[in-house]
């Protein structure tokens, strides 16, 4: 009897609870609610395309695996741990939403201009997304089974704290003054050091199979980018709670702080390669939309333009940070979201003003950044990027390495299994039906300078020794595979 009688007493079989919400603001936030959810697919393209093919489909499979454990999550008990309203502490939330519980047409916890019932679904597409960033860090060496664990668990111990913190109503960091309009905290530095720190607990890639490595499917990378994008505005725009003016000025600023920064990062690359590469701009225009993500509705145009130069610079910078610390974080979540999402928070306390957040209609004559001559914004900002970065990179190494050590819940997959790739070791199934027929797939031949004359006989040379001694090995003792034809047909027998 509890699910149908909301908080104030009203019961949906005799009373509207629609009354008092404009129909074309739940209309937005629900359409909103849809575009992030297509981003969970957008990063399963974007992942298998900068893997290697012989992984490709086991990214997409954790990525969506990944959004049916948060879904489960988040009804269970993840809205009323992060967002329940009556919650005190300020750190968590409490059990009093558990499983949706009386979460019907009460004004949300997070805006009076949509209830709480559509607020707790469209949050739950925040936390989908930011677990599909999370879980690259598994890319080509880990075991899947084991890190649909770890995302249940890191979405408990992580993620519904930096929610509680950040926009709950009695969140300490909500309370202390933070400006994080969008998730620059739970999502882009959650996603972002907790994919560094499963990296470190789960071990680098094996090297000697990374040689010549590119991404292997660009094609890919760029239609994981464009969904992206298109789920962005509704990330950014959706978060104003209202199809307002500041939901349009979020949707103004994405773009613009993404396409500075794909501009900056193809110029950075450029001058290595002297090539203008389409990865790149990839790059760049994520790490604009993760900058613009805290910041697009607090800070104005002409400051989008310059945080999307300074992300693109930064982010593509501490790409090399892998390198100094000797962490392989294979699909640089780190770098792109972390990065990006530091830039974009200090970027409020910096540029942050008060006509571009009042654009809501709701959140009025709020000091905002410097140009408020809110100077103390500052240290507000960086003691929230403090407390995220330490609390999420010691809480995901801790919970990865306690799932580790549990028997049957390694981390990581087996040597042979890193060799053949996830797709045949952990699915049986391959994004391209090639891979299956062809066992060489490893196999490249060097470019040369001059193009081959007709009737030329180009020799595969192989690169990776170990793989072909593998070949070798699989020829001369493996069994006939399961559903094969036999060498000798059997006699018909009667």
């Amino acid at each position: 009897m509890a699910d149908v009688i909301s908080d104030d007493g009203k019961h949906s079989a005799k009373d509207n609870l629609n009354i008092g919400f404009n129909e074309g603001d739940q209309a937005y936030i629900i359409v909103s609610a849809a575009m992030v959810m297509i981003m969970v697919p957008g990063i399963a393209f974007l992942y298998s395309g900068l893997a290697r093919r012989k992984s490709a489909l086991s990214l997409i499979w954790v990525v969506m695996m990944s959004y049916s454990v948060i879904v489960f999550q988040w009804y269970f008990w993840g809205y009323s741990l992060a967002l329940s309203p009556t919650a005190t502490n300020g750190y968590i939330g409490n059990l009093d939403k558990f499983g949706l519980k009386g979460v019907l047409g009460d004004q949300s916890p997070g805006s009076p201009l949509v209830s709480e019932l559509l607020y707790s679904f469209y949050q739950m597409q925040f936390l989908g997304v930011t677990a599909a960033l999370v879980i690259g860090a598994v890319a080509e060496r880990g075991r899947v089974i084991p890190a649909m664990v770890f995302t249940f668990i890191w979405a408990t111990l992580v993620y519904c704290p930096l929610a509680c913190w950040t926009w709950g109503a009695n969140g300490w960091a909500f309370k202390y003054g933070v400006l994080d309009y969008a998730g620059g905290g739970p999502v882009e530095i959650g996603s972002g050091m907790s994919a560094l720190a499963y990296s470190w607990v789960l071990g680098r890639r094996n090297e000697k199979m990374m040689l010549n490595f590119r991404p292997h499917n660009i094609s890919l990378i760029t239609l994981g980018t464009i969904l992206l994008f298109f789920g962005w505005l509704g990330f950014n725009g959706g978060s104003a709670f209202g199809a307002n003016l500041r939901a349009t000025m979020a949707c103004w600023n994405s773009a613009l702080t993404a396409m500075f920064a794909a501009i900056t990062w193809c110029i950075l690359d450029y001058r290595l390669a002297k090539k203008w590469s389409l990865v790149g701009w990839c790059s760049g225009t994520i790490s604009g939309l993760v900058a613009a993500t805290p910041a697009s509705g607090v800070i104005t145009p002409w400051a989008s333009v310059i945080l999307g130069i300074t992300a693109g610079v930064a982010c593509n910078f501490g790409t090399k940070i892998k390198f100094m610390i000797k962490i392989d974080d294979a699909l640089d979540v780190f770098a792109e979201h972390a990065i990006g999402g530091i830039v974009g928070l200090i970027f409020n306390a910096l540029f942050g003003a008060d006509y571009i957040i009042g654009l809501d209609g709701v959140n009025m004559e709020l000091k905002a950044g410097w140009i408020n001559h809110n100077w103390k914004q500052l240290y507000i900002q960086v003691a929230f990027i403090v407390a995220c970065c330490a609390y999420t990179f010691v809480v995901s190494a801790l919970i990865a390495k306690a799932i580790d050590m549990i028997p049957g819940l390694h981390l990581r997959a087996s040597s042979e299994a890193e060799l053949l790739g996830m797709d045949d070791d952990q699915h049986g199934e391959f994004a391209y039906d090639y891979v299956e027929v062809r066992r060489d797939y490893l196999a490249w031949t060097p470019a040369e300078r001059e193009p081959k004359a007709d009737g030329a006989v180009i020799i595969p040379q192989h690169g990776i020794e170990g793989h072909q001694a593998l070949l070798e090995s699989t020829r001369q003792n493996t069994p006939t595979p399961q559903g094969s034809a036999p060498a000798t047909p059997p006699e018909k027998t009667v």
